[in-house]
C-alpha cells in the first residue's frame, strides 16, 4: 500500500485504468503566478502587487514582478503545452491588464495579449478554459473596500462582459471565480493573502459579495456569449474529518465544513445558506437582498473542483469564532504544504454528486509541491509527483465508474511559479523553471502525464521502487 490511510475506500489497484472517450486532459495556471510584467503596457496595480511589495508578507521577500515571465515567453509555453499533448489549458486573465483601475477605460494592450494567447492555443489544438478572477483584485477597487464592498460585484460583472465581448467567439469554457473561499478567508480573515486583513465581519461580507459577483458575472457572460459556451466556477473543496469521535470534535468539524465547503457550494447549487452556518456565524453574515440567492444559484454548465487534501479538525476553544483547529495525523505522508490523502478526492466527488447533483464536473486543480530540481544530467526525477497524480487519477476514475459525470482533469500546475505568500519555495509544475535564467525543463512527471494523455489512461501496476518517497 502506497499510503497509510484513514478511511480506505477499497479502490481496486493493479489494473489498466482507461478514461472515457472525450475526457479532457489539461493543466492550469493563474495570471499573477506566471505572467510577470507587473507594470508593463499600462497594466494597473493589483492587491497582490501591493501585498508582495509589503515587507514581511512573502517568503524571503519574493514578488510576482517577473514570476516566470509568461507575458513575454508565452509562445514557448504554448509550444511546451503542445509537446505534452495538452487538450486544454486553464488560465486566468489579469483584471488590471484589461481595466487598470478595475473600472472605466479598457487597456487594449492587455486585451491584445490574451487575444494572441487564445489564438495560439487554438492553433495548437488546445482549448482555452478561462478564469476571470484568480485573486488579483485591482488595488483601486480595494481602496474602495474590496470585496467587502458590494459595489465591486457590479464592477466585476462589467469586466466579465468586456472579456466575453472580446474572446467569446473563440473561448468556449469560462469560470467566474477561482476559490472564493481562499480569496475571502485567507485575504480578509487570516490575513495570509492579499489584501492582508484580519476582520471576521469583512471576511463574511467578502464571501457574500464574491458570490453576488459570480451571479452578476454569470448574467453578463450569458448575455454576451454564444449559446454554446459553457460557464462554471472553481471551488476548493475538501473532506473535513473530526480528529476523534468526541461530540466537541464532531461539532468543530461540522463548523469548519460549513464555512469551508457548504457556505460556498450551497448558495451556488441550492440557492440557500446552510442553517447551521447561519446559527454559528450569522452575526457576521450580511442579510441577502431580494433576488440575490436566485441570482447566485442561476444554473451552471459545470462545477470545477480543486482538490489537494483533507482537513482533520479538533475542538479548540482558544481559536476565536470557529473554536476549531487543524491537526496533522501522525504516520501519514505529507507534501511541503499538506497531508497527501488521495481517498479524499473520491470522497468529495461522491458527496458533491449525491448532495448537489451538478450538471457535470471538472477537476480544475490537483497537484503537489515536493522538493525537486535538475539532476546532473538536466533531468527532474519528480517521482513523488507522479505517484501523487497516479493515485489521485485512480480516484477520479473510480468516481467515473460510480456514475459521476467528470469530464476533465487539470494538473496544477503547468510550470513552477509564484506560490502566493510562500513565494518561489514550493514547486508544483510539470515543467521546471530556473527562476534566474527562466529556462524551462519538462520534468519526468510531465513526460508521464503526456503518456497518460496519449494512452487515455495508465497502468496502475507499477513497481513502487520506481516511485521513491
Amino acid at each position: 500500500m502506497l499510503y497509510p490511510r484513514t478511511g480506505e475506500n477499497n479502490l481496486t489497484t493493479n489494473k489498466l485504468l482507461s478514461f472515457p472517450k472525450g475526457f479532457i486532459w489539461g493543466s492550469a495556471t493563474a495570471a499573477y503566478q506566471i505572467e510577470g510584467a507587473w507594470n508593463e503596457d499600462s497594466k494597473g496595480l493589483s492587491i497582490w502587487d501591493t501585498f508582495s511589495h509589503t515587507a514581511g508578507k512573502i517568503f524571503q521577500g519574493h514578488t510576482g514582478d517577473k514570476a516566470v515571465d509568461h507575458y513575454h515567453r508565452w509562445p514557448e509555453d504554448v509550444q511546451i503545452m503542445a509537446s505534452l499533448g495538452l487538450q486544454a489549458y486553464r488560465f486566468s486573465t489579469a483584471w488590471t491588464r484589461v481595466q487598470p483601475t478595475g473600472q472605466g477605460a479598457v487597456n487594449r494592450a492587455g486585451l491584445d495579449f490574451y487575444d494572441r494567447l487564445v489564438d495560439a492555443l487554438l492553433e495548437n489544438g488546445i482549448q482555452p478554459y478561462l478564469t476571470l478572477y484568480h485573486w488579483d483584485l485591482p488595488q483601486p477597487l480595494q481602496d474602495m473596500g474590496g470585496w467587502a464592498n458590494r459595489d465591486i460585484a457590479s464592477h466585476f460583472a462589467e469586466y466579465a462582459r468586456i472579456m466575453a465581448s472580446r474572446l467569446g467567439d473563440r473561448v468556449r469554457a469560462w469560470m467566474t471565480l477561482n476559490e472564493p473561499q481562499v480569496a475571502a478567508l485567507a485575504g480578509y480573515f487570516f490575513g495570509e493573502h492579499a489584501p492582508g486583513l484580519r476582520d471576521p465581519s469583512l471576511a463574511f461580507q467578502a464571501t457574500y459579495n464574491l458570490l453576488v459577483g459570480h451571479g452578476l458575472a454569470l448574467e453578463a457572460l450569458r448575455s454576451a456569449l454564444p449559446a454554446s459556451a459553457e460557464i462554471g466556477i472553481a471551488l476548493n473543496l475538501s473532506p473535513i474529518h473530526p480528529a476523534s469521535s468526541s461530540d466537541t470534535d464532531q461539532l468543530a468539524a461540522q463548523r469548519i465544513d460549513g464555512i469551508m465547503n457548504r457556505l460556498f457550494i450551497e448558495p451556488l447549487l441550492l440557492g440557500s445558506i446552510p442553517p447551521d452556518v447561519q446559527e454559528s456565524f450569522g452575526a457576521f453574515l450580511p442579510n441577502p437582498l431580494p433576488g440575490d440567492l436566485k441570482r447566485i444559484s442561476a444554473p451552471l454548465d459545470f462545477l470545477g473542483i480543486n482538490y489537494y487534501s483533507r482537513a482533520v479538525i479538533r475542538y479548540d476553544p482558544d481559536v476565536p469564532i470557529a473554536q476549531a483547529s487543524q491537526v496533522q495525523p501522525i504516520g501519514n505522508e505529507y507534501s511541503l504544504m499538506w497531508e497527501i490523502y488521495p481517498p479524499g478526492l473520491h470522497e468529495i466527488l461522491t458527496r458533491v454528486w449525491n448532495d448537489y447533483h451538478p450538471a457535470k464536473v471538472f477537476i480544475t486543480e490537483n497537484g503537489i509541491p515536493v522538493p525537486d530540481g535538475l539532476d546532473l544530467d538536466k533531468r527532474v526525477r519528480d517521482y513523488r509527483r507522479i505517484r501523487y497524480l497516479r493515485d489521485h487519477l485512480a480516484q477520479v476514475h473510480q468516481a467515473i465508474v460510480d456514475g459521476i459525470p467528470i469530464t476533465g482533469y487539470f494538473v496544477w500546475s503547468l510550470v513552477d511559479n509564484f506560490e502566493w505568500s510562500l513565494g518561489y519555495h514550493p514547486r508544483f509544475g510539470l515543467v521546471h523553471v530556473d527562476f534566474e535564467s527562466q529556462v524551462r525543463t519538462i520534468k519526468e512527471s510531465g513526460r508521464w502525464y503526456a503518456q497518460v494523455i496519449r494512452d487515455g489512461g495508465f497502468d496502475t501496476q507499477v513497481d513502487d521502487e520506481f516511485f521513491p518517497r
